[in-house]
């Protein structure tokens, strides 16, 4: 199977590796990486270079293209694509409206009864800054478009909420701000792989977005994910799936727009019950580096059918085990930050077993090092990212898989490196919040 994969970051390395546990599969990637360049030829074209990426699937005739990244579906590549006769994994633009507007995603749960926080829609800043002076805090501020992460701010107070408009009018995805009821408990991610009819749940995950220890500081893309989550029993799983995912499926079908690939729910889990915080419309980013390695089961074939529209023919198999993975990034990230510092020591990793390292953010570079007392051209990797790797460990149990995962970041170095010490720490005495047998 010759699978095209759109993407450059750990999300698509680890799909990648995945994937290619298949013998059969010939994979090529853009614009690729030097990871994925290990596993297939790479065409350095960029994920919004859509001509390009058409361009380059005339060529190629994959029989199957995945699409990684929100920006080319919600540019329209999927539909691009599948009027050439091709494959996708993938929604088509209308489809991915579910991410890549915050504010048609909070109507769409409204029309469709989906649990989610209440909230208010503003075109002019000056209107969003007179309704927050009667807000209760904390509250929620949204930018409507894709903001690569930023798009999200948290505010305390009202003058936190008065700058945060201010920040969030500067963004181009900003032309609509939300102001958004703020919910407390626990966040859960939740995907599902689906064709527009059949839905196969995957394992619950749950991300660290916080960019220090104890969920401090700004948001990121994510430093860090386990999975799978204790938090999520099969009690919670089952009001997930009935309320908000079977639910979002059908709409999706219903309003005619049927949703073809990973549909991945952002949930806030309390007491009384999931809410939907925001829906995705590809797999998540760390959670994937997480899942990649528990996924029993050959990936091509199950995408290829959820492109195709027979994933009621599979079924999807999974290591029983848990999983870790920890982000580790370039000082100042999610801020500015440097590049190009050499990274060591993972050829120490490589010897651990049960760990997995996928690159987000890396280069590589022939540098004159010495080998057995001779200068010797070897490829050195280098820092070329905010997000810079992703660590994996897998355990029988999640404090086994934290621990290898540590020890595997302990070897690895480069000048400013980051990591978040406590991911996976609050799930370790963490039951289900709802007993299995409600």
């Amino acid at each position: 199977m010759r699978i095209l994969l759109i993407g450059s970051g750990g999300r698509e390395h680890a799909l990648a590796w995945q994937l290619r546990q298949n013998p059969k599969v010939t994979l090529m990637s853009a614009p690729g990486s030097t990871a994925l360049a290990d596993l297939g030829e790479v065409k350095p074209i960029a994920v919004d270079d859509i001509e390009g990426l058409i361009s380059l699937a005339k060529d190629m005739r994959p029989d199957l293209t995945v699409i990684g990244p929100e920006l080319p579906l919600v540019l329209g590549l999927a539909d691009s694509l599948r009027s050439l006769g091709l494959a996708v994994f993938g929604p088509s633009a209308e489809a991915a409206k579910i991410e890549g507007s915050k504010v048609y995603a909070k109507d769409f749960m409204i029309r469709h009864n989906l649990p989610t926080a209440s909230y208010a829609v503003f075109y002019d800043p000056s209107e969003a800054r007179n309704y927050i002076k009667d807000a209760s805090y904390p509250i929620v501020l949204k930018a409507d478009g894709l903001a690569a992460g930023k798009g999200v701010i948290i505010c305390g107070n009202l003058e936190r909420a008065k700058a945060a408009i201010t920040e969030l009018s500067k963004l181009e995805a900003a032309n609509r701000i939300i102001v958004e009821e703020y919910l407390a408990g626990e966040e859960l991610s939740y995907f599902v792989l689906t064709d527009g009819q059949t839905i196969i749940p995957l394992p619950s995950t749950q991300d660290h977005k916080a960019v220090f220890d104890n969920d401090r500081g700004p948001n990121t893309g994510g430093m860090g994910a386990y999975a799978p989550a204790p938090l999520c029993s099969p009690a919670l799983e089952k009001i997930i799936m009935e309320t908000i995912m079977i639910p979002a499926v059908e709409g999706l079908a219903a309003e005619g727009t049927p949703f073809c690939g990973l549909l991945y729910a952002g949930l806030m889990i309390s007491l009384s019950g999931p809410k939907v915080l925001e829906f995705n419309a590809r797999f998540g980013d760390p959670e994937t580096q997480a899942l990649m390695p528990l996924f029993k089961g050959d990936l091509a074939k199950a995408l290829l059918a959820a492109a195709n529209g027979t994933l009621h023919e599979i079924t999807l198999d999974w290591d029983n085990r848990s999983s870790v993975c920890v982000v580790m990034s370039s000082k100042g990230y999610p801020g500015p930050y440097s590049t190009g510092h050499v990274i060591t020591g993972l050829d120490k990793v490589q010897e651990l077993s049960d760990i997995y390292v996928f690159e987000a953010g890396v280069s590589k570079v022939p540098r004159k090092v010495p080998v057995d007392g001779v200068d010797t051209w070897v490829e050195t990797p280098l820092t070329d990212g905010g997000r810079v790797l992703g660590v994996t460990g897998v355990g029988d149990t999640l404090s086994q898989a934290i621990e290898k995962t540590y020890k595997a970041v302990s070897l690895v170095n480069f000048e400013g490196a980051h990591y978040r010490t406590d991911i996976g720490a609050k799930a370790i005495n963490q039951g289900p919040l709802y007993d299995t047998n409600e």
